[in-house]
Order: C-alpha cells, then structure tokens, then sequence
C-alpha cells in the first residue's frame, strides 16, 4: 500500500537545517543559562517551527503527524519515570531545569523530535518505493538516531547497572526501534482518524515501549548477563 503525504522533503530539510543552525548557537555560545533551560529552549523552538510552517505550507498531514508526535512525547514521560525509579536503571543527570519525579521536565517534548523524523522518513521512502522498504528506513534510522542520542547525549541521562557499549545501554536499543515502527505503523491508521485517536493510539505505544523495555531489560541484563 503507497501512502501518499503531503510532506515536502524540502520543507522538512530546510526546517532541521535552521534548527541545527539554532542547536549550536544555544549550545555553543557562551550564554547564563545552564544546560537544562538551553535544552528546554531548543525544544520549544523545534516544537514550534514543525507545525508553524506546516500551517503556512499547508501541509495537512504533516500537522497531523506533529500532532500525533507531540502526544506521544507528552506519554514518554511516564516510561522515563518508570526506568529512573523504580527500576533503578536510568539517570537524569542535574542540569539547572525543574524535573518531573526523576525526570528532566523538557523531556516532555523533546520525543516529538526524533519521533517526526523518523516517520517522516518512512512516509517519504513509501511514496518513493514501497511500505516494506519504509519500513526498513524507518528501523535503521530509529537505530541511528537512538543509538546517536544515547551515546552523545549522557550530559542529560546516564544508564547504569545494565549491559553497556561505551555509554549506550544495549537493553534499550531493540525497544527504540521498536518505538519508531510502532510510531510509523500507528499514523498510518490514524492520519485519517479524529484527533482524539491520536490519543488512544499514542498511550497504546507508550505502553508497548515500556514493556518492551521491561522485557529486554530483564532479558538481556539479569537472564543472559546475570547482572
């Protein structure tokens, strides 16, 4: 099955180039703000842009596919949480920005960000070739941007107590990947669905990321490693 999208590949480029360009004016230059406001900045603005300039390109879908994203950053929050505390196994380390439990607080959004890219992607690679194709897209760029959060990003959490490969927790990539298909598959259903099954569909995949987090963990980490 084609999907067909009203997603503008340069639209999409020319966005990320800008926030690349503001990720590294906010990161790099020297500023009073701690790490954690910088963040919660940088996620703003990206949260911003991405439906901004879908309302001014008319760009239905890609309002929709934002929207559903955004929902879903929203729900991510809880398997943090559960990863953090009880679990043990997940660090958010201090970093200026109120948190929510063991949570830093602008993690709320910051899921929409990879989360739009990758099913951008996948829808992308469909209307260029075909679903089964996408969804091989979709896996490999799950993994790339992951794996890449995880190992660059241990200024903002740290895993400890699991299996590592360098700063990367092994466990939790195959749930990852599982997210960006998970995400992928979902929109498909609901693109042409009210708005309220975004909802629905966004807590079902947080559910399935945090058991899917929970079954590696006790998988790889306690059975196979003994840990």
């Amino acid at each position: 099955m084609k999907i067909s999208l009203e997603l503008t590949e340069r639209d999409a480029l020319l966005v990320h180039v800008l926030f690349i360009v503001i990720c590294a004016i906010v990161l790099l230059i020297p500023m009073p703000l701690l790490i954690g406001p910088r963040l919660f900045l940088l996620v703003i603005i990206y949260n911003v842009i991405v439906p901004v300039v879908g309302w001014w390109r008319n760009h239905s879908d890609w309002l929709n596919l934002w929207l559903f994203v955004f929902i879903l950053s929203l729900l991510m929050v809880f398997p943090d949480w559960f990863l953090a505390d009880p679990l043990g196994i997940l660090v958010f380390v201090p970093d200026g920005f109120p948190q929510i439990g063991p949570v830093s607080g602008y993690m709320l959004l910051l899921w929409a960000i990879p989360l739009f890219i990758i099913s951008f992607i996948g829808f992308r690679v469909s209307a260029r070739h075909s679903l089964p194709v996408a969804y091989g897209a979709v896996a490999l760029t799950s993994f790339l941007l992951f794996v890449g959060a995880e190992a660059g990003l241990t200024f903002v959490w740290q895993a400890q107590n699991v299996v590592m490969i360098g700063s990367v927790a092994v466990y939790i990539i195959f749930p990852e990947i599982i997210l960006g298909l998970s995400t992928f598959w979902m929109f498909q259903y609901l693109n042409t669905k009210p708005h309220w099954w975004k909802i629905i569909g966004a807590f079902f995949i947080m559910l399935l990321y945090i058991g899917s987090a929970c079954f590696f963990h006790l998988l790889i980490n306690r059975i196979v490693f003994g840990l």
